[in-house]
This record gives C-alpha cells, sequence and structure tokens, in this order.
C-alpha cells in the first residue's frame, strides 16, 4: 500500500512538473525573442530600386507637350480654363511593369485637381461619347461648349489614352487612395478603407476594410507634397498614401484582370490646376 501511493505521488508531480517543463523547454534564449518588430518605415530606401525619373528631363516618358514639363525637379502635368488638358496622361516607355512596387511623391494645387497614376494599362482608342439630341437641348451653350471642347481633347490626346488600373488622387480628397478602373465599366472598385475582390460573373465583394474613410483622409495632406506607394503583386493590388494602406483588390475576374501593363501620371480637372510628381522609383518583383 505504501509503495502504490509512493507511486501515485510521483505520477502527481511528473503531471504538475511538466508543464513547468515544457514551459521551460520553449522559452527562448536570455537577451533573445523569436518574436522580433519590423524595421521601421523608410520611404527613402532604395536598395533593389530603379528610378525612372530622373529629375531633370522627361525621358523615357511619352505626353503631350503643351501639359507636361519639368519643374523643380518634378514631372508636372498643368491645365487651365484658357488651356484645358482634358484627361490625358504621361506615359512611362520603359516597359510594361507586371509585379512591382512603385513609389512616387505628389502634389496636387487647384481645387479641381484630379490625378493619380495607372498602372498595368493599356492603350485604347478614346470613346467619344455621342449626346442624345434631347439633352442637348435641355443644356445651356455654355455647357454645349465644354463637351465640345472635351471631345475635341480626346481626339487631340488619343496618343496618350489609357484603360486599366488607376491609383486615385484628388485635392478634395473625396476619392484619393481608392482603386479606380479608367475607360472601364467597372469604374470605382476598392473604395478608400475597403478590401474588395472580383470573381467572374458576380458583383465585386467587401472582404474586409483597412480604416475609416474619414479617418485614413486624415493622413492625407491637401496641396502639399504625399508619398504614394503602389504595390501590384499577381491578383493583389494596394495602394498606400503616407505610410497608411488605403485600399486592396485582389481580382480573380479574368474579363477584366491584367497580369502587366504600362504606367503613366494622369491630369483632369476643371480652372486652374497643377499636379507635380518628384522621386519616381520601381522595384520589380518574382
Amino acid at each position: 500500500m505504501r509503495k502504490s501511493r509512493r507511486i501515485e505521488g510521483l505520477l502527481v508531480a511528473m503531471m504538475f512538473a511538466a508543464p513547468v517543463f515544457a514551459q521551460q523547454v520553449a522559452r527562448p534564449p536570455a537577451g533573445g525573442s523569436r518574436f522580433v518588430q519590423p524595421e521601421p518605415i523608410d520611404f527613402n530606401d532604395h536598395n533593389g530600386w530603379i528610378q525612372i525619373f530622373d529629375g531633370k528631363t522627361l525621358n523615357g516618358w511619352d505626353g503631350p507637350s503643351d501639359v507636361w514639363h519639368v519643374e523643380d525637379g518634378a514631372i508636372v502635368g498643368v491645365s487651365s480654363d484658357a488651356n484645358p488638358s482634358g484627361t490625358t496622361n504621361i506615359i512611362w516607355r520603359g516597359g510594361e511593369p507586371g509585379n512591382f512596387r512603385l513609389r512616387f511623391e505628389i502634389k496636387l494645387e487647384g481645387t479641381g485637381a484630379n490625378g493619380g497614376v495607372q498602372y498595368r494599362s493599356k492603350l485604347v482608342a478614346p470613346q467619344i461619347r455621342e449626346i442624345p439630341t434631347d439633352q442637348l437641348a435641355q443644356m445651356s451653350e455654355q455647357q454645349k461648349q465644354r463637351v465640345r471642347k472635351n471631345q475635341e481633347l480626346l481626339k487631340k490626346h488619343a496618343k496618350w489614352n489609357l484603360t486599366g488600373y488607376q491609383a486615385d488622387f484628388d485635392y478634395n480628397n473625396r476619392y484619393t487612395g481608392q482603386l479606380y478602373e479608367q475607360d472601364s465599366s467597372r469604374g470605382i472598385i476598392a473604395w478608400r478603407g475597403q478590401v474588395v475582390a472580383t470573381e467572374p460573373n458576380v458583383k465585386p465583394r467587401l472582404l474586409g476594410t483597412v480604416g475609416v474613410s474619414d479617418e485614413l483622409k486624415a493622413f492625407i495632406k491637401p496641396g502639399e507634397w504625399n508619398q504614394f506607394e503602389v504595390i501590384a503583386d499577381g491578383h493583389t493590388l494596394t495602394h498606400i498614401v503616407n505610410g497608411h494602406v488605403m485600399a486592396m483588390l485582389v481580382d480573380t475576374d479574368p474579363k477584366y484582370y491584367a497580369a502587366l501593363g504600362v504606367l503613366a501620371f494622369e491630369i483632369e480637372g476643371g480652372g486652374d490646376v497643377k499636379i507635380s510628381h518628384r522621386n519616381v522609383w520601381l522595384k520589380k518583383l518574382p
């Protein structure tokens, strides 16, 4: 009986000792940890990146010369009521990146300014939409002149007309950070703050959120330089502004999905508009 009790006591002691022993074995060595925080954001880290704008000339870039020029180390697009640009682009002619990270700084001036970066895009003929006669009859002469001018500009800048993914940026920050598809029936796919998935023959589906749109808007600086990064990796597209994820898309709809295409900066908007881009770097991913 006494021997049996000794065995029972030993078993109980082992039961209580086992978890303690396991914790001791699992504990990392003193002075170290297997959980390591990532390095802080460094927008100026260019290791493995290539600079695709030299800061002095438009070598390697192609856009209408009456809209685009270099000023103070930036690619600058301008538009005004007297000399409107319409919706047009300046295209990087250095290739058609597929998987990549793109970093640049952008500044918009003028309350009507609207721009952003086209990526994985392709050249298409502009869509000249005819206004029905009954709608024309209801327009003022000023509105009719604006429609005619926009159609003329589309034809004039047809060489640079694109369709494809756009990381949007506007002065009023209504759309900044969202994923928009230019010249496409899909239009806005992922609004600011959203993670969206697309599949064949169904409407885009919200997967989750990365924040509240108005709260994310607070990180965007109107009329100042903003840091923008676009990551295109397979079917996943991510937009980051000033270190904050603004929108993500997982695009698996073969009707629209683009695996590669051209990069370009866009300009549009009414009134006096100036959009500047500097420190443009590209890093190709596997």
